[in-house]
């Protein structure tokens, strides 16, 4: 299995930006995928998740500004993020829970990451 995200890049404060995160691969199914960032010197914090029915969750400092939705359809899952601050400036990760068979037990699988940059 593998998660590629792409869509990060450099944009100013105020602006917006879309990441995808396409999973690829032979498994069963996709369970939660989430999205995290990770900016130097800091821990890898949570920024959102969401269900493979569609429920979702969100850190408090991006609540109202970024929207996780995803498409089972496409095996991607998406973030739109909306009224970037500098502090929002991190490499994204992707993550997902995966059951590669019917009976088999969870994995979690991780992207490389893709740079997000919000200039002041």
């Amino acid at each position: 299995v593998q998660l590629v995200e792409s869509g990060g890049g450099l944009v100013q404060a105020g602006g917006s930006l879309r990441l995808s995160c396409a999973a690829s691969g032979s498994f069963f199914r996709l369970n939660v995928m989430g999205w995290y960032r990770q900016s130097p010197g800091n821990q890898r914090e949570l920024v959102a998740t969401i269900t493979s029915g569609g429920s979702t969750n969100y850190a408090d400092s991006v609540k109202g500004r970024f929207t996780i939705s995803r498409d089972n359809a496409k095996n991607t899952a998406y973030l739109q993020m909306n009224s970037l601050k500098p502090d929002d400036t991190a490499v994204y990760y992707c993550n997902a829970g995966v059951k590669t068979y019917s009976y088999s037990r969870e994995s979690v699988y991780w992207g490389q990451g893709t740079q997000v940059t919000v200039s002041s």
